[in-house]
């Protein structure tokens, strides 16, 4: 083992081959595609590793079975514990049937019931599903409450050697099947254990080739602490990407990490949206928020990766479809192609009719209208949304509503109004 600051034990390439070993019936070994509408649009040669097309649909499987396939038999006997509101879950929950060992999965009352259904699915009668607590640290803190006074193990979705060894059996098989130079690796980051994993048998075997970690850019937890130069707490994230949302990374994933990869990108959530409309309509890919991370982040590579060989690890695909309005609406907002008012109409015939034929432009579309009439007023506040063809549209829609007199407030860039709102 190599030993790093702090005396963090880092992963070793000898273990994850180990573990591809253990792993070589139980996960299936995801294709390396190249997409030539990427390649096309970057000047590169962009590769997809699918981990999307795993069994659980995403590269979760990997560190639980192995951390749970290296314990003693004695300690599998009293089950296993997680926490955990999605793809971890589901790895555990995979991995509990095919050991045939006990597991407790605690998950917040807000996990969306689809999520609960797939756990249940693929641990079938080995796991229990227990919901307590809002969020996520409920639901961990009431784990390892369990494991107190159960003595069971718990499996951490991250910050665990086993965990990350098993997902850096996802780096061997990106060296392994490439025929090429990898000139970027391009990784999601969440709490760090896959960066850690793939990142450690790419320093060894391709020492050249630059790794890139990713993260949405409302939950910049590994990027915060690099910044900072030691694991710090994040108080509020976005969780809307949900697979790479935490607020605190791993202790042991951090100084890995921080001597492993060469960059960590930020991206917008919008910018994510719009990535996994694209990634659907022209690929029919089906990739989660998390899953599109890396593809979203070519867009602030593009100068420099022109020319190279570029892998992106897709890392997961599941996605509810009940987010599908949300993720449209976030891409417009971002692309901005979707602008919200409080427009002041006069309180007369024909106002509406007037904003209507003077104001909106003939490919713009009125997408939200809410107005009540209060009779002892001049003027009556109306909520619009309006959504555009173009982006270059909206100055012009701006200059008409000025032209007209029309009295309104912006609301895109007032986020507590907004929010508030809409």
């Amino acid at each position: 083992m190599v030993e790093a600051e702090k005396n963090i034990t880092f992963p070793d390439v000898d273990n994850i081959y180990l573990a591809a070993e253990r792993l070589r019936s139980v996960v299936s070994h995801t294709p390396l595609q190249e997409n030539l509408n990427l390649s096309d649009k970057y000047g590169a040669t962009i590769f997809l590793k699918r981990e999307d097309l795993q069994v659980v649909r995403s590269y979760k499987i990997r560190g639980a079975y192995n951390k749970m396939a290296s314990l003693p038999a004695e300690s599998l006997a009293k089950g296993v514990v997680c926490a955990s509101a999605g793809n971890h879950a589901q790895g555990v929950a995979y991995a509990c049937r095919k050991m045939a060992v006990k597991g407790i999965i605690f998950m917040p009352t807000t996990t969306p019931n689809q999520k609960v259904k797939q756990v249940k699915l693929f641990g079938k009668e080995f796991v229990e599903v227990v919901l307590i607590g809002d969020t996520f640290d409920d639901a961990y803190h009431a784990a390892m409450d369990y494991v107190d006074t159960h003595e069971s193990i718990f499996v951490h979705p991250f910050d665990d050697l086993q965990v990350m060894e098993g997902q850096g059996t996802v780096g061997l098989e990106i060296f392994k099947d490439s025929n090429f130079k990898i000139d970027y690796l391009l990784m999601a980051v969440g709490g760090g254990g896959l960066a850690a994993g793939v990142s450690t048998v790419f320093r060894q075997l391709s020492p050249k080739t630059k790794l890139i970690g990713v993260e949405p850019l409302g939950a910049p937890s590994m990027k915060a602490s690099m910044d900072e130069g030691h694991v710090v707490a994040l108080n509020e994230i976005d969780k809307f990407v949900d697979g790479a949302a935490v607020k605190r990374v791993g202790d042991m994933t951090f100084e890995i990490c921080r001597q492993n990869l060469d960059q960590v990108i930020l991206v917008p959530e919008g910018k994510v949206c719009t990535t996994i409309l694209q990634l659907y309509n022209e690929d029919a890919i089906v990739a989660e928020p998390a899953g599109a991370l890396t593809i979203a982040a070519l867009d602030f590579l593009r100068n420099e990766i022109k020319g190279k060989n570029v892998v992106c690890l897709v890392s997961g695909g599941n996605n509810d479809i009940t987010r599908t309005e949300e993720i449209k609406e976030r891409s417009l907002l971002y692309e901005g192609l979707k602008h919200y008012f409080i427009i002041r109409f006069p309180q007369r015939a024909g106002a509406m009719r007037e904003f209507l034929s003077d104001v909106l432009g003939e490919t713009d579309d009125i997408t939200l209208f809410e107005y009540s009439k209060k009779t002892n007023r001049e003027r009556g506040p109306a909520l619009v949304g309006i959504e555009l063809k173009h982006k270059a549209d909206f100055e012009s829609l701006l200059q008409r509503m000025r032209e007209a007199k029309i009295q309104f407030e912006y609301l895109n860039d007032k986020p507590d109004l907004f929010e508030f709102l809409i």
